[in-house]
């Protein structure tokens, strides 16, 4: 492959067809195409590829100036109604879809009466073209490969949208090693429209799952995940698992045979990898996994188990036949009737042999042409009968109404009238009204067979929910309450309260206003509710020495109430100020401090000042013992002498003898 075609616009994708693959195309092959403005905006630059479906080109789209790979269908499609449908429902659901390991699909269109579909150019190439260049992959990047697929896969399934042609072609690897899956939705535009015209059903035979051999059947996430253990498969052996001469034998082995132990081709290969392909590839759907997101989760868990040295394993490619047999640690020749092509069959499929010879002949690789020969007589026979079914018997697909969104009534009515059976089903919505379609099974715009069961689930509003009396009982038991009617967990606060011991409930708010036990409220509503901490505690301010009125603030600020005690004579203490407080301030160093709540009271032991004394008798005494019993007293002396005090006597005093003043006093005395 030269480096033209590796470039990928081969990336871009290929469709199934019947008998024709898509081939490169060199830089000089000539096309009337190629420098044409498709719709008036992608410039064709030159061909990459071409199949029985579709050509891709490789475009510069002048609106964004940006290269872009162009696929455009080959006129004949587009006079199928059924398939203009299909084709503009499966791009648009392609579009949306938006991964790193998908290739975007930008647009689509017709154009000189042909479909085309615009899509993200990849630089590099296809996993067909790295596995003829290298045979097989190491155990490390062949699990790496399969990861991406299976990421793809899973957005793709979580959009219920279903590749149905997983297959190294449609595997791209760009130049820095990203891995991207094309044709999303394609190939079951191209496969339905196929069934529709021709009765027969599309698919690359060698990664076709048994259910879509067997029987015309809805395809599943389940088929892409089988798809994808092939690949696997392939990877590591270098071989597809089933072969044939013609694919009607490769596909009849996928339906009687189990996919083999890829160690029966690789010897020493890991356990944990015959258990993961085993998972991929059961043929009973129901014990296959079941979309990407399982079996992505599988595959990293696979490769966890493995170490670096056992990662980087890989198989010697095999060998061409024509030089040799492989030995039994070789993987088997990859030119060894390969079956990569996509293949037609009929729309009412194949019937599986439950006998043990024909399982037994589903392992061996190939049947006699003139089985094979008289084994298509018979399908085409069947395919007939089928044919009638499906297109224009009771078997027949319609395109399922637009219901959602609609009333009830009316949606029943409307699938009514197109020969569908609904059925109805309620639930609660918090965005579509009551009575208003939420969803339909299957979607609008989707196949349903006519005269078939549809589920119509029709929204029943908000939920609304009573309101539990939360005020009857303590803060933990209004939240157990709200979590069993149903609420959300409440937005919880915690506030002091006097009277509401610690743990029960202030308030529960809605909006600010008190719920109402028994009101119903929409299932979301957050309930406020205030916890009370109990009463809160406040430290004992030291207002010793203090005035009252400053004594009386300072409690205030403190949250505490001032009473008295009798008030008492202090020498030490001015009037009016505070001699003692009951309890005291709190003391650092002692344990035993007495704790007080907003409210409480302190008890207050005012001064009354300095007590008052006796003022003692000194009329005719000495000057030195005047002054000794004034002192005595508590008091001060004020002698004034006369005459030198040559007498020694005291005959004066004020205040008198007996006279109660206030302790120091001064006492004024005349000594003669």
């Amino acid at each position: 492959m030269n480096a033209e075609s590796d470039t990928i616009g081969l990336a871009s994708s290929r469709f199934g067809r019947t008998r024709s693959r898509i081939i490169p195309v060199g830089p000089t092959t000539t096309d009337a195409v190629i420098g044409r403005l498709v719709d008036g905006r992608y410039e064709i630059t030159r061909r990459i590829a071409r199949g029985g479906m579709a050509t891709v080109y490789h475009a510069v789209d002048r609106r964004l100036d940006r290269e872009v790979a162009v696929k455009i269908m080959h006129a004949h499609l587009a006079e199928s109604d059924d398939f203009v449908a299909r084709f503009r429902r499966e791009a648009r659901a392609a579009a949306r879809l938006s991964h790193p390991n998908v290739v975007g699909v930008y647009d689509q269109g017709l154009w000189h009466e042909s479909f085309y579909l615009t899509m993200e150019y990849v630089e590099g190439e296809d996993l067909r073209a790295r596995l003829r260049r290298e045979g097989t992959l190491s155990l490390g990047e062949a699990l790496a490969i399969t990861e991406n697929v299976c990421e793809a896969l899973a957005a793709a399934h979580r959009r219920d949208l279903v590749h149905r042609d997983i297959k190294p072609e449609n595997v791209m690897i760009d130049t820095e090693g990203v891995v991207k899956v094309a044709d999303f939705g394609l190939a079951r535009a191209i496969s339905d429209a196929t069934a529709i015209t021709t009765g027969t059903v599309l698919g690359t035979v060698a990664y076709l799952a048994p259910e879509l051999v067997t029987r015309v059947t809805a395809a599943t996430p389940a088929v892409d995940v089988y798809a994808t253990g092939i690949l696997l498969y392939e990877m590591i052996t270098g071989t597809q698992p089933f072969t044939g001469d013609l694919p009607i034998n490769v596909a009849m082995q996928h339906v009687n045979a189990d996919v083999p132990a890829a160690s029966d081709e690789v010897g020493g290969l890991p356990t944990e990898l015959d258990e993961l392909i085993a998972a991929l590839t059961a043929r009973d759907p129901a014990e296959r996994l079941p979309d990407g997101g399982a079996a992505l989760a599988l595959v990293r868990r696979a490769r966890d188990t493995l170490d670096d040295a056992t990662l980087a394993m890989r198989a010697i490619p095999p060998t061409d036949e024509t030089q040799g047999t492989p030995s039994g640690n070789h993987t088997a020749p990859l030119s060894r009737k390969v079956s990569s092509g996509t293949v037609a069959l009929p729309a009412a499929g194949i019937e599986p042999d439950q006998t043990e010879s024909a399982r037994a002949a589903g392992r061996r690789r190939g049947r006699g042409r003139v089985v094979s020969t008289v084994l298509l007589v018979l399908l085409v026979a069947v395919g007939a009968i089928a044919g009638w079914y499906f297109l224009a018997g009771p078997g027949a697909f319609i395109t399922m109404p637009a219901a959602v969104g609609l009333p009830s009534g009316q949606a029943v009515q409307l699938l009514d009238e197109a020969g569908l059976d609904p059925q109805v089903t309620q639930r609660h919505d918090d965005v579509v009204p009551a009575d208003e379609v939420i969803e339909t099974v299957p979607a609008p715009g989707a196949d349903a067979r006519r005269g078939g069961r549809v589920s119509v689930v029709v929204s029943q509003g908000v939920l609304m929910l009573a309101m539990p009396d939360l005020m009857a009982g303590t803060a933990e038991e209004a939240v157990a309450s709200l979590k069993t009617e149903g609420f959300p967990d409440p937005e919880i606060a915690e506030s002091y309260h006097e009277s509401i011991p610690a743990g029960g409930l202030i308030s529960a708010l809605v909006d600010g206003v008190q719920v109402a036990p028994g009101t119903e409220y929409d299932h979301r509503t957050v309930v406020a509710l205030d916890v009370s901490l109990g009463r809160e505690p406040v430290e004992v301010p030291d207002v010793i020495g203090r005035s009252q009125a400053d004594a009386e603030a300072a409690l205030i600020e403190a949250g505490l109430v001032a009473q008295y005690g009798e008030p008492e004579y202090s020498e030490t203490v001015a009037e009016g100020s505070v001699i003692r407080q009951t309890p005291a301030a709190p003391d650092p160093e002692s344990e035993e401090n007495f704790r007080l709540y907003r409210g409480d009271t302190v008890t207050l032991v005012l001064s009354l000042g300095m007590p008052y004394v006796e003022v003692p008798d000194l009329f005719g005494a000495a000057s030195a013992d005047a002054e000794r019993a004034v002192r005595d007293a508590g008091l001060v002396p004020d002698p004034t002498y006369y005459w030198e005090g040559v007498l020694d006597t005291v005959r004066f005093q004020n205040p008198g003898a007996g006279t109660m003043v206030r302790k120091g006093s001064t006492v004024a005395y005349t000594v003669l």
